[in-house]
């Protein structure tokens, strides 16, 4: 018999997403992953070992015995373009159309951010002709959302598309599911050469073999914009506006930027039970303290009062304040299409470092605050304006 070998190249992700009810699980997303995938399972064990002197006869147990106590989370991470994009319009799900507006921006991993954020898939989740707009408002709870996620390897070589069986046949796929996952990480990486990529992590319950998974008739199969060529977002376009009080006055500052990143957690903690004699599994998880941070870099310059140069001696030389407030707006893929805008309104600056290279640069740690304790207004505009993909 042929060995029965599967291509990581040939990998489909699908998300099963709550869309209107945290209980129910009712979408299903399309979610192109760029190669680097992972997910794994551990297990938590215990070891029993003896210590004792040798007895009468010169002989000293040596052996230990072992026993599992628990599984450990599951361990995943993809990373994803981002794809906005705007919708052919119809039934949202059937023919997988992603939203019932003709026109309506979309992006291919709205899902995620709607989980990320909130506990369904239309948790601050606003599409309409004019732009995406995902807010944080429901980012103030304990738990976050709930998806599944099935990795099917192998799903290229499927005879009829989105009709996946595990087996070893030809055409056959093998079909991993991972139960109950959340979001704990996303993260942007200012790559000039590169196209914007979002890297996701996070957890879930348990890894299990599925024989089928047949979304080739659903009706509830999103999957517009996943296979668009034309829709990237070029990092290299992108730029940086500040504007802050350091100076004892407000300062908008131009930055080009050379580098950066932003990173998003919800740093989860997943609770297992210790009960003796049986093999516990993860019940779920609770959020802990949201942070969203990161750093950019910029060339040194002294070419105005609103340069880099200028900007590092404002904030150097505010040695009374105790806090300092900043907004930066991200505009990723400047202000053509598509492209996507990231505002912090009230972010915390730390004091810029140099980097001594052939061109000296600064590189600014920044964390993104809310405006009190109660609010979610980290981010006050996060938005995708999308191409039209289906013209």
């Amino acid at each position: 018999m042929a060995t029965k070998l599967y291509f990581s190249r040939d990998t489909k992700v699908i998300a099963h997403i709550p869309q209107s009810s945290a209980a129910t699980k009712s979408m299903y997303y399309d979610i192109p992953v760029l190669d680097g995938y992972s997910f794994s399972q551990a297990t938590n064990t215990s070891e029993i070992t003896l210590n004792e002197a040798q007895s009468t006869s010169g002989v000293s147990r040596r052996g230990r015995a072992m026993f599992n106590d628990s599984y450990a989370p599951v361990e995943w991470s993809f990373s994803t373009y981002m794809m906005p994009f705007t919708s052919a319009g119809g039934t949202k799900g059937t023919s997988g159309k992603a939203s019932a507006t003709d026109g309506a921006h979309c992006e291919v991993t709205e899902a995620l951010w709607a989980m990320f954020f909130g506990q369904t898939g239309n948790a601050g989740i606003t599409s309409d002709t004019s732009n995406l707009d995902i807010t944080q408002s429901t980012a103030n709870k304990a738990t976050v959302g709930v998806f599944d996620l099935f990795f099917i390897m192998g799903a290229s070589q499927a005879a009829t598309a989105y009709n996946f069986t595990t087996g070893a046949a030809t055409a056959n796929q093998m079909i991993y599911k991972l139960s109950d996952c959340s979001i704990g990480e996303a993260s942007f990486d200012f790559d000039l050469d590169g196209i914007a990529t979002v890297n996701w992590s996070g957890n879930g319950k348990l890894i299990s073999e599925e024989a089928t998974l047949n979304l080739s008739s659903s009706d509830a199969l999103i999957n517009e914009g996943v296979s668009n060529t034309t829709g990237f977002i070029r990092n290299r376009i992108s730029d940086l506006t500040m504007s802050g009080d350091a100076s004892g006055s407000s300062v908008t500052y131009t930055s080009t930027l050379t580098g950066g990143n932003i990173s998003w957690s919800n740093n989860l903690t997943y609770l297992t039970p210790e009960t003796l004699g049986v093999v516990n599994q993860p019940l779920g998880h609770v959020t802990g303290t949201k942070s969203i941070n990161g750093n950019f870099t910029c060339y040194l310059d002294n070419a105005s009062a609103t340069s880099s140069a200028e900007f590092y001696e404002d904030i150097v030389e505010a040695t009374s304040d105790i806090q300092n407030s900043f907004s930066l707006s991200f505009d990723i893929g400047g202000s053509g299409t598509p492209h996507c805008i990231i505002t912090m309104p009230t972010a915390h600056l730390e004091v810029p470092t140099h980097s001594i290279d052939e061109v000296i640069s600064l590189e600014t740690n920044f964390h993104a605050l809310p405006s009190d304790f109660d609010s979610t207004d980290e981010i006050s505009v996060f938005q995708f304006v999308g191409k039209d993909v289906n013209a």
